[in-house]
C-alpha cells in the first residue's frame, strides 16, 4: 500500500513539472505583435568614410550638452524601466558595460574634466557608480527601538538627464563636405548639496563613441510617427536627430563657456557660436 502511494504521488509531481515546462514553452512561443522585429537587432554600422590629414582644411573641436528634458529628446530618455522592445539610451549603456562588455568606460578624473580616454575604469569602480548604499536609523515595529537598516540603492535610468558630446567638425576638400564626428558620450548626473537641492550636472564616465556605434545601431528609439520605422540610436547621433546646446569649443584658454558666461548669457554664447558654424558651412558655396 505504501510502495502504491508513493508511485502515485510520484506521477503528480511529474505530471505538475511537464505541465509547467509545458506552459513555459508556449509562453516563449507567443509572438508579441504581427511580425518578428529583426532589421534594428541584426543591422550593421554604416562605415565612416576614411579622411586623411592632407585634406583636412579646416577643423573645430565642440563640445555640447544635451537636455533630455526637452520634448526632441525624449526618444533618448524613455521608456525610464525597460519594456519588451524598448530601453532607454542610459541602459543600453548600462547593459553594454556591466552584462555584454562590449563598451568601455573612461575616467573623468578628479575634477571630472578628464575626456580624453585615459584611464579605462574596471566593473568594481562601475558597480560603485551604479549602486550606492544608503543607512538610516529606523524604529523597528517589534521592540521599538531604534535600528540601523542599510540598503542598496541603484542609479535609475531616470536619474541620467543630460549627456555631454565631444565632437569634431572637419572640412574635408577631397569630398568637399563639412564632417561631423562624435568622439565621445558622457552621461551626466545630479550633483545635490546637503539640502538637496541639485546644484548642477557632472559626467559619471566617458565613452568612446566609435565603440559605441555597435552597440546602439541594433537598439529602437521611439518613433512618434511610425511605430514600423522606429530608428536606433545610432541614427538618432547620426542623422543629428538631438536638440543640444555648446558648452565649448577649442579655444587658447582651454575654458568652457561657464568660465566666462553664465545663465542666459551663457546660452546666448554657444547659439552665437553654433551660428558661427553654420555661417562657416554656408560660406564655402558660391551661387
Amino acid at each position: 500500500m505504501m510502495r502504491t502511494y508513493k508511485h502515485l504521488l510520484t506521477f503528480a509531481v511529474i505530471v505538475v513539472l511537464g505541465f509547467c515546462a509545458g506552459s513555459g514553452a508556449v509562453a516563449q512561443t507567443v509572438l508579441d505583435g504581427a511580425y518578428i522585429k529583426e532589421h534594428t537587432k541584426t543591422k550593421r554600422v554604416v562605415p565612416y568614410t576614411h579622411i586623411r590629414e592632407a585634406d583636412v582644411m579646416w577643423a573645430r573641436r565642440v563640445w555640447r550638452t544635451i537636455d533630455l528634458r526637452e520634448k526632441m529628446n525624449h526618444p533618448l530618455y524613455f521608456p525610464t524601466d525597460p519594456i519588451n522592445d524598448r530601453k532607454s539610451l542610459f541602459d543600453v549603456i548600462v547593459q553594454g558595460l556591466m552584462v555584454d562588455g562590449s563598451i568601455t568606460a573612461y575616467d573623468v578624473g578628479v575634477f571630472a574634466d578628464d575626456d580624453e580616454f585615459k584611464k579605462p575604469l574596471l566593473a568594481s569602480d562601475l558597480k560603485e557608480m551604479f549602486t550606492r548604499v544608503d543607512s538610516q536609523y529606523t524604529e523597528s515595529l517589534t521592540t521599538g527601538d531604534m535600528e540601523l537598516v542599510v540598503q542598496e540603492i541603484k542609479l535609475e535610468s531616470r536619474d541620467i538627464k543630460q549627456y555631454r558630446l565631444k565632437e569634431d567638425w572637419i572640412f574635408d576638400k577631397q569630398r568637399s563636405t563639412l564632417d561631423i564626428r562624435i568622439i565621445g558620450i558622457a552621461p551626466m548626473k545630479e550633483v545635490k548639496g546637503e539640502d538637496g537641492e541639485v546644484r548642477g550636472n557632472t559626467p559619471m564616465f566617458w565613452l568612446y563613441y566609435p565603440e559605441c556605434r555597435y552597440v546602439f545601431a541594433n537598439w529602437e528609439a521611439f518613433n512618434r510617427e511610425n511605430d514600423a520605422e522606429r530608428r536606433s540610436f545610432e541614427d538618432i547621433f547620426w542623422k543629428r536627430q538631438f536638440s543640444s546646446y555648446i558648452t565649448k569649443w577649442s579655444n587658447v584658454y582651454d575654458r568652457g563657456i561657464n568660465e566666462y558666461k553664465t545663465g542666459l548669457d551663457a546660452l546666448l554664447e554657444g547659439e552665437e557660436i553654433k551660428q558661427a558654424l553654420f555661417e562657416f558651412e554656408h560660406d564655402l558655396w558660391n551661387f
